[in-house]
């Protein structure tokens, strides 16, 4: 019986064995060529990488950058095979050209099989664009003409908004009085297109608007430069919460004021021609306000 040797060495696989062994055992066999158009690099670069000819590789950048990333694709170790590769071409292992090459590498190669997976893409959409040309140039058509008629719709809306806009200045302009004091805010528009009677507060002051039956038409405190458009149908009293401190301007003109400043007036009959009285009617009227 031949006697055993136990002091045989089995020879260690190199990096290229190593990469060669994993895409050709085990239960998926591949085909260099398969993972080269995958991976985006010269199938010559791989058979060179499992040949051990490192010389047919330009670079050792790329050596190593193509190393991982046909490591990384056949499931093995990719630090792994880059020292090992290293070791076989005689780099220190911490060579400082390695792990930013290594990166370099490998982001061009994603970059080099992003632009692959759009170029077939793009492949792909001329196909189907030559293959329905009819139709997509008729859907072209449809999609230029609803584009136009909204845009016409938005250009003719606008230049009705700004006629509209036009004719609310001129109304505001030429009916509006010359405020005591700016206008702050703006009460009561329902009414200011026939309003006659128009209240401003020239300061802090509350007022109440009752119609005939004494229901209440408004009532709330105007902040300084507030006014408030009072109907012009029906019969309204008005109550002043301080008198002095409130402008009322009748057919565009500063009526006198109801009462003296901080002093509350109520019963107001809110009438042009009571607000403005003749002289001979300004006795009858002063019997109106009560001053409380």
């Amino acid at each position: 019986m031949d006697e055993i040797k136990t002091d045989e060495v089995i020879p260690e696989m190199t990096a290229g064995e190593m990469l060669r062994n994993a895409r050709t055992t085990g239960r998926r066999k591949r085909e260099i060529s398969t993972i080269a158009k995958q991976l985006c690099i010269r199938e010559e670069f791989l058979q060179a990488l499992e040949d051990g000819n490192y010389t047919f590789i330009p670079e050792l950048v790329y050596i190593l950058g193509f190393a991982r990333n046909y490591a990384m694709e056949l499931g093995l170790e990719p630090d792994e095979i880059v020292t090992k590769l290293k070791q076989e071409l005689g780099v220190a292992p911490d060579c400082a050209v390695s792990d930013e090459d290594d990166a370099f590498v490998t982001s061009k190669a994603q970059k080099q099989k992003n632009n692959a997976t759009l170029s077939g893409v793009w492949s792909h959409m001329l196909a189907v664009g030559k293959k329905h040309w009819l139709l997509l140039t008729a859907g072209v058509v449809v999609l230029l003409i609803i584009i136009g008629a909204i845009l016409f719709a938005i250009s003719g809306e606008k230049a009705d908004v700004e006629v509209k806009t036009a004719d609310v200045a001129v109304v505001a302009t030429t009916t509006e009085p010359a405020y005591t004091v700016p206008v702050r805010e703006r009460w009561g528009n329902e009414n200011s297109k026939d309003a006659k009677i128009i209240l401003q507060a020239l300061r802090d002051s509350w007022i109440k608007i009752e119609d005939a039956r004494g229901r209440t038409e408004f009532s709330r405190v105007l902040v300084k430069g507030d006014i408030y458009y009072v109907p012009a149908e029906g019969k309204f009293r008005a109550i002043f919460g301080d008198a002095g401190g409130v402008d009322v301007w009748v057919n565009g003109k500063l009526a006198p004021k109801a009462g003296p400043d901080h002093e509350r007036k109520s019963g107001i009959l809110l009438s042009p021609d009571k607000l403005v009285p003749t002289t001979g009617a300004k006795a009858a009227d002063a019997s109106e306000a009560k001053t409380e």
